[in-house]
């Protein structure tokens, strides 16, 4: 399939659809879309059929319609499915911010505590989050990883949170193999 150019408006609406989807069982309605992006929900609408135009959304129609993601959305997006993923939960300010999965955590200064930073990219809205905002994430699936910090950024069309670094732990050695033994 060639590589479809999005204009940024189209990408971002196609995006915040992508994430809704995720985790919801029905399709996604337009109004959630354009909250989760503050925009309008007309405007989702013409972006909508021009996606449609491109087969990388399906509209779904009735009471209980919406939009929903093409194999070619996620291709285009160059994201992939998240279908029976392992989840890593994410908190702010100690309450846990539902609709949103963890998808990838990059890292850069570890060794410099003062200027850690990690880039955090999520599934689902971005909403939630703002600058200042006290972040926790994890356990990790695989790892146990549980990573703390303030957000500096958030990227709406790129789903991202830069978060500034203050703690980071996994399961002590002991703790694991205890749990191996049991």
């Amino acid at each position: 399939m060639p590589t479809i150019q999005l204009t940024t408006s189209q990408k971002r609406v196609l995006t915040a659809l992508v994430n809704l989807a995720e985790n919801a069982d029905l399709p996604v309605s337009g109004g959630d879309i354009a909250e989760s992006i503050d925009r309008k929900a007309g405007t989702v609408r013409n972006r909508m059929q021009s996606l449609r135009d491109l087969r990388l959304v399906e509209g779904v129609p009735g009471p209980d319609g919406g939009y929903v993601p093409t194999d070619g959305a996620y291709e285009t997006l160059g994201v992939e499915r998240m279908d029976d993923a392992e989840t890593t939960p994410v908190a702010v300010d100690g309450d846990p911010v539902e609709g949103v999965n963890v998808e990838e955590i990059d890292l850069s200064s570890v060794a410099n505590p003062e200027l850690c930073r990690a880039e955090l990219v999520i599934r689902g809205p971005v909403g939630p989050f703002e600058a200042g905002d006290h972040v926790t994430v994890g356990p990790t699936p695989a790892a146990g990883l549980r990573l703390s910090g303030t957000v500096d950024a958030t990227n709406v069309d790129g789903n991202t949170l830069l978060l500034r670094v203050d703690g980071m732990e996994t399961p002590s050695a002991d703790a694991a193999e205890v749990s191996a033994a049991d």
